[in-house]
């Protein structure tokens, strides 16, 4: 029977065998907070995805995107769905797959970070923080198999080796450091073309946030069920943008995004009516 909050004496909380892991001590005390393990798939519209979640490195810091709209296919036109957020100051997810699940996995992602840092005295290292992250990817293992996935990306400034840093996951949690850029979601494949393609080193912020948006904006039309919640210069939807790097975590104002959006919409434009032309 699951203990409760109050059982937790002060000798547990004070004894060797407390464990520093938020996750392992919840399921311990109250189970039933945890995210779900498995979900009721019979609900078609939960293994429709359709969203992309990429990250950049440029020279100073990474920069996170995400196109707009929540993963369910009878609320694709809701445009109001953050798939990038904060776990620190120094630290964010960007996710993709269903937005609920995706968020109770970082709100206990945040948790487990803070719980370990106090246990140990010490703020948590970068690569402290990707393995804490890929023991929660793989307690959804079960929904992997269902497919429902809840993908992530972590982005970061690792202070130790100063410089921007980024890992991906798969299904089982298995962690890769990624050393240009990233991409999950849906429109991945599509996204990860353009990356290939026109990413170079030392880029600089600007540089990269236009590269991830171009990107997104491909992934988007070719990708069929995030065709709905590209960006929409008539009603101002922008994809979301976030960067991270040595002063911190600075969510990129609409307006910047709304500027360079427009740029990559009227060069687009441009280079269609060209090729009309001949």
């Amino acid at each position: 029977m699951p203990l409760s909050l109050s059982d937790l004496d002060g000798d547990y909380l004070m004894s060797s065998t407390t464990t520093d892991s938020f996750a392992v001590l919840l399921r311990r005390v109250a189970p039933e907070l945890l995210p779900p393990t498995t979900v009721d798939t019979s609900v078609p519209e939960l293994l429709r995805h359709g969203r992309t979640v990429l990250a950049i490195r440029y020279n100073g810091g990474v920069v996170v995107a995400a196109d707009l709209g929540s993963a369910l296919a009878r609320r694709l036109g809701q445009t109001d769905v953050d798939r990038i957020l904060g776990t620190d100051d120094r630290c964010v997810i960007g996710v993709a797959g269903a937005a609920g699940l995706a968020g109770e996995m970082i709100r206990l992602f945040q948790a487990e970070v803070d719980h370990l840092e106090k246990i140990q005295g010490q703020r948590i290292s970068m690569d402290g923080c990707a393995v804490r992250l890929s023991s929660l990817v793989r307690s959804h293992g079960t929904m992997m198999a269902q497919g429902l996935a809840v993908t992530p990306l972590l982005a970061g400034w690792d202070e130790l080796a100063h410089r921007g840093r980024i890992f991906s996951y798969d299904g089982t949690g298995g962690q890769t450091e990624e050393h240009s850029h990233a991409c999950v979601g849906s429109g991945a494949l599509f996204a990860s073309d353009v990356l290939n393609e026109d990413y170079r080193t030392g880029m600089d912020r600007d540089e990269s946030v236009a590269l991830a948006i171009r990107a997104l904006d491909t992934a988007i039309s070719d990708d069929s069920p995030s065709s709905l919640s590209g960006p929409d210069l008539s009603r101002g939807l922008y994809p979301t943008v976030a960067c991270v790097d040595s002063h911190g975590v600075t969510r990129m104002p609409t307006e910047e995004v709304a500027v360079l959006t427009k740029r990559l919409v009227d060069q687009v434009t441009a280079e269609s009516d060209r090729e009309e032309a001949q």
